[in-house]
């Protein structure tokens, strides 16, 4: 992938600081942002992430801003499970590169279900490393 990525989800605590991890380590251009900022990383997700060998302790949550989204070649939304906080109608307004990978949020979930969500989300970030430009 040239350029840089965007990856938002609404509270960028758990799916899209995954991604930006994972793009960080498949050697992306990416940073992660949230519509509606968490206080803090999610635990499982920390927990999760540290399994594969990435922590994500350091990380802080931040608030999407149009300069983020300008300067980004491509923006990759998560999903949308909050459906006034989208990121999705913001970026597609300002006219971005957008896909949607339609995740499913690991807030309030299981451990075993934020693994698969971040296996998922590693294969996603792959493919988009090895294949998109």
């Amino acid at each position: 992938m040239k350029g840089k990525v965007l990856f938002v989800c609404v509270e960028n605590a758990g799916r899209s600081k995954m991604a930006e991890a994972f793009g960080k380590k498949y050697g992306l251009n990416c940073i992660s942002a949230g519509t509606i900022p968490s206080d803090h990383i999610n635990p499982i997700v920390k927990e999760v992430m540290e399994e594969k060998g990435i922590p994500i302790d350091n990380e802080k949550p931040r608030m999407m801003t149009r300069e983020m989204v300008n300067t980004s070649d491509l923006v990759v939304i998560m999903g949308c499970s909050v459906e006034d906080s989208c990121p999705a109608p913001i970026v597609s307004s300002m006219k971005k590169k957008m896909i949607d990978w339609e995740l499913d949020d690991p807030k309030g979930k299981l451990k075993e279900e934020v693994i698969k969500i971040r296996d998922r989300i590693e294969l996603l970030v792959r493919e988009l490393a090895n294949t998109h430009d």
